[in-house]
């Protein structure tokens, strides 16, 4: 599922950040199998690929110890990036079976390390926010901050847009003039005439895609983002990747310390995605459902636990209530004639990803039902300066999952799964599946096999490298990645693989100033590259203190609002 709020997300809440949840899977949810068809000529044109990448990042590892790196300059204005940050641009293969064929350029940005109090550097430190679909460029700009301080100074900080992503070759799916303004109305429980409505704008917006990006469309992948992301690491001078990948990020990474255990140093993996490729796509989205519907339940019991200052209801069931009171309301006059049903869905859904936005929402509902409008409006009403930013990242994550992996041809599957989800989890269950349903018209008819993460073969007589040691991290009640994800990335990644949980505590992107228990793990591991052991725990970070939407000074001193941290998706 996809964020929204570009402040908050960097493009991303509540209509595409990609979310998982991991339980039992449904009687009828199944990963479609695989099609068979054509799976030699497939393999073929993977393995050529792979050894384009290879070549790709011995030239540019060559030109990095020469004079024909990466150069790094003033970031244009577009980026909106000030100094100390720079910039460059990372030319890549579009298709790296053809690695002299057709490219395409990355924006890539960095702030040196600092060295401060005489820190000895240790390389470049590249984060990925995760998505698909979001840009990691602003990463660099967190060198000054407090909590990242003595990260800084050891190390660059590095940033950059996947491709498709920003000024990276953008990828979009609508013609602007066409983008719809909204408000949107979207039934609680839809009709078959809706359910209609949507897979026709399903197939629409499958066929904008293939429109749109020509020929380009098939290389929009997870595995041709690992190849960028090898080839950027041998362009930033480093024989091995230290990386932070959050959300989808920690995906690309766990895919790419599997195709390249000896390139990696250390790796930081923040809000796990469960990387089982029976999962990979269609079971993790359907499976995102009861994670939200516990992080709905969890927003709705703060509220009532401070019912004296917000008047929603002293038990959850009220504030329930209350919320679809407000519903009501905007699905028959939309609050400032901007918020319908759609749009209030989708600022509470940012809610179940981030707590520390419960005051504000709680705040908003509140005045609502009090006569004033204005607050709702103001959090959930559409930014039209940032249309172009939110699509754009919803065509990079649609091309890239749909892209990765077979998903049911047929509406009949998703409406029967659905369905069956929704009478358990009736919150995200519906918004996510006519998110994804282009997947099931999607025009690249040869989709990748996904990557199982841990367990690459190697060739006969050959010794595999050993992965070192790497640092997962994850709250235990994440509803956009679930907890049994991360259980299953240690799995896979082996013994040396170690897990830091923040107990009890479920906002999405635990790492950098929201636990100062997890930052105390994660610094210590990327300064020193030792664990605290195979699992430790932190406990949960404070709950937000209830505040008006005229007292939005709420966090303690050295706080670092969330809205300026690594956006994750």
């Amino acid at each position: 599922m996809m964020l929204t709020p570009l402040a908050r997300c960097g493009v991303a809440a509540a209509v595409l950040c990609l979310s998982l949840c991991i339980p039992t899977p449904h009687a009828h949810a199944r990963a479609p199998g695989p099609d068979t068809a054509g799976r030699g000529a497939g393999a073929a044109r993977e393995a050529a690929a792979n050894a384009g990448a290879e070549l790709v990042a011995t030239r540019a590892a060559e030109a990095a110890r020469g004079t024909g790196g990466l150069v790094f300059r003033a970031c244009p204005a577009a980026e909106e990036l000030p100094p100390p940050v720079r910039c460059a641009t990372l030319a890549v293969p579009l298709d790296y079976a053809r690695p002299d064929g057709p490219r395409i350029s990355l924006t890539v940005s960095r702030v040196a390390a600092t060295r401060r109090g005489g820190a000895v550097r240790q390389g470049a430190l590249v984060y990925n926010p995760g998505g698909p679909g979001a840009s990691g460029t602003f990463f660099p700009l967190l060198s000054g901050l407090p909590e990242w301080e003595r990260v800084g100074a050891a190390y660059d900080l590095v940033g950059y847009a996947p491709r498709g992503v920003g000024r990276s070759a953008p990828l979009s799916c609508e013609d602007p003039a066409g983008r719809a303004k909204g408000p949107t109305q979207v039934p609680a429980e839809p009709s078959a005439a809706y359910k209609q409505q949507r897979v026709a704008a399903a197939r629409a917006y499958a066929r904008g895609c293939a429109q749109r990006a020509g020929a380009a469309l098939p290389y929009y992948t997870t595995l041709d983002n690992v190849r960028d992301l090898h080839v950027l690491r041998a362009a930033l001078g480093e024989e091995k990747l230290t990386f932070l990948g959050a959300s989808y990020g920690t995906y690309l990474g766990a895919v790419y310390a599997t195709l390249h255990p000896a390139h990696v140093r250390r790796m930081v993996l923040d809000s796990a995605v469960n990387p089982d490729p029976r999962r990979i796509w269609y079971v993790n989205n359907l499976d995102q459902a009861p994670g939200f519907e516990r992080r709905w339940y969890d927003f709705r019991a703060w509220a009532a636990r401070h019912h004296a200052t917000y008047r929603l209801g002293a038990t959850p069931e009220a504030v329930q209530a209350s919320y679809e009171r407000v519903r009501d309301a905007v699905a028959r006059t939309p609050a400032g004639e901007t918020v319908g049903t759609g749009e209030l869905q989708a600022a509470f859904l940012q809610a179940a990803y981030y707590d520390d936005v419960w005051p504000e929402r709680a705040a908003a509902l509140s005045s609502f039902l009090a006569g004033d409008p204005g607050p709702l409006a103001e959090q959930a009403g559409p930014d039209p300066e940032s249309a172009a930013a939110r699509e754009n990242a919803r065509a990079v994550y649609t091309a890239v999952l749909c892209n990765d992996a077979a998903w049911p041809a047929q509406w009949e599957t998703w409406d029967r799964d659905t369905t069956e989800l929704a009478r358990r989890a009736p919150f995200e269950a519906w918004a996510n599946a006519f998110l994804n349903l282009p997947c099931a018209y999607w025009p690249v008819h040869e989709r990748q096999q996904p990557v199982a993460v841990g367990e690459q073969p190697v060739p006969a007589g050959a010794q595999r490298a050993a992965l070192p040691r790497t640092l997962i991290v994850a709250a235990e009640r994440d509803g956009a990645t679930p907890y049994p994800g991360a259980l299953e990335l240690q799995r896979r990644l082996g013994a040396r693989a170690a897990l830091v949980t923040e107990e009890g505590a479920g906002a999405h992107g635990v790492v950098g100033g929201r636990n100062d228990c997890v930052d105390r793990h994660v610094e210590r591991y990327l300064l020193t590259g030792d664990t605290s052991g195979w699992r430790v725990t932190c406990a949960p970070h404070p709950e937000p203190a209830p505040v008006s939407l005229d007292d939005r000074a709420a966090r303690g001193p050295g706080k670092v609002p969330r809205a300026l941290l690594p956006p994750v998706v």
